[in-house]
């Protein structure tokens, strides 16, 4: 390595720029984006300086930024994620949206030698960016378009390494279906329709090998500090700081926390036999990863016994991935269901119980959420929080299908799956295979309720804020301050982490 006055400590230093247009691959330096201080910063004066406002997202002048900060691949705790910042697809006004990932992307990129990938221009035929290290080069995606994310992520992986990281598209992007994501390692998702600007640039995804290092300036202190952070500070999942039962080393106790370890609840299917989560103290460094339980959390009791293990992101100790075995789930798919968290999680039967009244029992639960969860991912879905899952439930107990649906399409959906006397998840399968084809009536519930309300005068639960998770202009809702006018733009353009990742 140079010596120490050319290290650029945290940053790698560049950034590369492909244009797939014209099929040049150019590099930048870090330095001017430097005082705008990571991923987001990078990626959003980008977006900032080179898309216009009233920029079509699908067009050749749109683009898309994968960027990382300084301690990505650092070392140091919760630093694996992955900004991307592009134009929305799925709100009225179509401004630039930071949407994020988790899983090993961010890393790999920076590991490889890049602060930040800028994608801009458009291909003619499909196409894949490969970045080996230092070495990046546009390469044909001719036989992995079409695929889902599942089969082409392992056709990319036999082709360029299977070292490497594999972020790609499904059907949902490539027919440029606005609620469409990018999903990295099978199951890490950047949304907010990500994925249907990179179809409409005929770009399948991005395949990332790093081999290099992150230099900092002072290993030790980073070090000191990281475990610190690890003993000291850091809880479980959602920054929970006490357990969810009473233990012997905890004052308090709260049956909301996600720190649900506690001893008799397992990962039952875990290799070898059940691991016990057992009661994981604070400063125990080694166990850490056995606080959050994320299946049992979202899914209730009955995920206990498909829990093969928790799993996570790059350096988070937190591992708020539930990995599930749920083979009536894969048989249903047609995919395994492998892990994720939060709203991928739960909402579809949360969802399925409430607006359309099934009596859907823990293990149906299960069933249902894993189905829908695992062809979701493997489409390249984007459900915005879950509001794909409300729309669909209200539109069919509403009535809102049958109206506007024409007579041959809606007869062409075995709508029974949602009355009780069938309570059937394959009725999800076949929707959402159909919706992410972009081709079809029903394919507008995948456009966001901003279109589809206005195009199937549904007005009323647009305004039904009980119902719905979206502000008045289409953007989706979390927490609170997104509601509120331009310091909703604002968030929802700056981070809304869980609305455009789910």
């Amino acid at each position: 390595m140079a010596k120490e006055d050319n290290v650029s400590f945290g940053w790698a230093g560049k950034i590369a720029r492909v244009n797939l247009t014209t099929g040049a691959v150019t590099v930048e330096s870090t330095d001017p984006y430097k005082q705008y201080i990571g991923g987001m910063g990078i990626a959003n004066k980008i977006m900032y300086d080179e898309v216009p406002a009233g920029t079509d997202p699908l067009s050749p002048e749109s683009k898309v930024i994968f960027a990382v900060g300084p301690l990505t691949a650092s070392g140091v705790p919760l630093a694996g994620r992955t900004t991307l910042a592009h134009l929305s697809t799925f709100t009225k006004d179509h401004l630039v949206v930071d949407s994020h990932m988790g899983g090993m992307f961010g890393a790999k990129l920076k590991l490889a030698g890049w602060d930040a990938l800028v994608v801009e221009g458009a291909s003619d035929e499909p196409v894949f960016i490969k970045i080996i290290d230092d070495e990046i080069t546009i390469e044909s995606a001719e036989g992995v378009w079409g695929l889902g994310t599942r089969a082409a992520t392992e056709a990319l992986n036999t082709l360029v390494s299977d070292k490497a990281c594999v972020a790609t598209i499904g059907p949902a992007g490539e027919n440029l279906l606005p609620y469409s994501n990018i999903i990295n390692s099978r199951n890490h998702s950047a949304g907010a329709g990500v994925g249907a600007i990179l179809g409409s640039k005929k770009c399948k995804g991005v395949v990332v090998e790093g081999n290099g290092s992150v230099y900092v300036k002072d290993p030790k202190a980073i070090a000191e500090l990281s475990d610190y952070m690890l003993s000291d500070i850091i809880g479980s999942n959602n920054n929970h700081v006490v357990p969810s039962t009473q233990q012997e080393w905890a004052e308090f106790y709260d049956a909301g926390s996600r720190w649900t370890a506690r001893d008799g609840l397992t990962w039952a299917l875990a290799e070898g036999g059940p691991i016990n989560t057992g009661e994981p103290k604070p400063g125990e460094l080694n166990t850490v990863g056995y606080r959050c339980m994320k299946s049992t959390k979202d899914l209730g009791p009955a995920a206990e016994k498909y829990t093969v293990k928790m799993n996570g992101c790059h350096s988070c100790p937190i591992h708020c991935y539930s990995d599930l075995r749920v083979e009536a789930a894969e048989s249903t798919a047609g995919f395994e269901t492998v892990g994720n968290t939060c709203a991928a999680n739960f909402p579809v039967s949360i969802y399925m119980k409430k607006i359309l009244g099934l009596d859907i029992e823990e293990d149906e639960s299960v069933l249902w959420d894993m189905t829908t969860q695992a062809t979701m991912d493997n489409l390249g879905l984007w459900c915005n929080y879950a509001q794909l899952y409300r729309d669909i439930a209200h539109c069919y107990r509403a009535g809102v299908f049958e109206k506007n649906l024409p007579a041959e399409e809606y007869a062409s959906i075995n709508w029974a799956g949602f009355e009780n006397d069938s309570k059937d998840p394959t009725v999800m399968v076949e929707i959402l295979t159909k919706l992410a084809q972009n081709d079809s009536e029903l394919s507008y519930i995948g456009y966001g309720p901003y279109t589809w309300c206005e195009r199937w005068n549904d007005q009323e639960w647009f305004d039904t804020a009980t119902s719905t998770l979206i502000n008045y202009r289409g953007w989706p809702v979390h927490h609170a301050i997104e509601c509120f006018g331009q310091v909703g733009a604002v968030y929802n353009m700056m981070f809304n982490r869980d609305d455009m990742i789910h």
